[in-house]
């Protein structure tokens, strides 16, 4: 990285969101940090305050696809240096209550945008992006949408397609299973998978919104060299 880098966030306001943005305020690497929203996050404001880091929120109330494309286009024309995008939207709960197209209108739809605003601006090279462990765009799109299923598994596959199509030359997918701190995982499985951890194959292991976190934030120093796929060991190996 030479001299300062933005950083342009989608999916602030969730519990991975949240943990990006307070990892990217300590780590100080990023100036101004600009975030995608559809309403003001006062307690991240706060605390780049209080850090003395530059947070640019744009609210984007709608959040329909065209209008993020234009506010990403926009919010990247007033930046200097380099910028990398990253993404950690998705819909945290109740895929299982949704219709697939339900599902895809944020998770691939809104992602693609996003990607498609960062790549239309001609500034942004690298694009991370939070997808989850067993993506697949081949996967069945009948049954259940819950997480782990084959149906979610299909969206989650169509939006790292979305984004490998729509978005910056080079894109860093990251694939977490059980994500530790989300307000979406319960808290009976949040205490119950670390103690199976030795018997879990490493890619499926749980891992937490930190973690996360870190390891989108160490990919983004620096861009990689070609596109690529990231699971817990990878995930971990950045993170340290």
């Amino acid at each position: 990285m030479s001299g300062t880098q933005a950083a342009v966030v989608l999916g602030a306001s969730g519990s991975v969101g949240n943990a990006l943005i307070k990892e990217l305020i300590r780590n100080g690497s990023f100036k101004p940090i600009v975030t995608l929203v559809r309403r003001s996050q006062p307690d991240q404001v706060a605390i780049a305050r209080d850090a003395g880091a530059e947070l640019r929120e744009t609210l984007v109330p709608a959040m329909d696809p065209a209008g993020l494309e234009t506010a990403t286009r926009e919010a990247i024309r007033s930046l200097q240096g380099e910028i990398v995008g990253l993404s950690v939207l998705g819909v945290g709960a109740g895929t299982a209550k949704l219709t697939i197209d339900g599902h895809r209108a944020v998770d691939v739809q809104l992602n693609a945008a996003f990607a498609r605003g960062l790549k239309a601006s001609g500034r942004v090279k690298h694009l991370a992006f939070m997808s989850a462990v067993g993506a697949d765009p081949t996967a069945a799109v009948t049954g259940s949408g819950a997480a782990g299923m084959a149906r979610y598994a299909r969206v989650k596959g169509e939006a790292e397609e979305a984004v490998k199509k729509s978005g910056p030359t080079i894109v860093s997918i990251f694939r977490p299973a059980m994500i530790i701190g989300s307000k979406h995982t319960p808290w009976l499985l949040e205490k119950a998978l670390p103690l199976f951890s030795f018997v879990t194959p490493a890619q499926y292991k749980s891992i937490t919104v930190e973690q996360i976190a870190k390891a989108m934030i160490a990919a983004s120093l620096r861009t990689p060299a070609k596109s690529d796929v990231y699971h817990y060991p990878e995930m971990m190996a950045f993170s340290r």
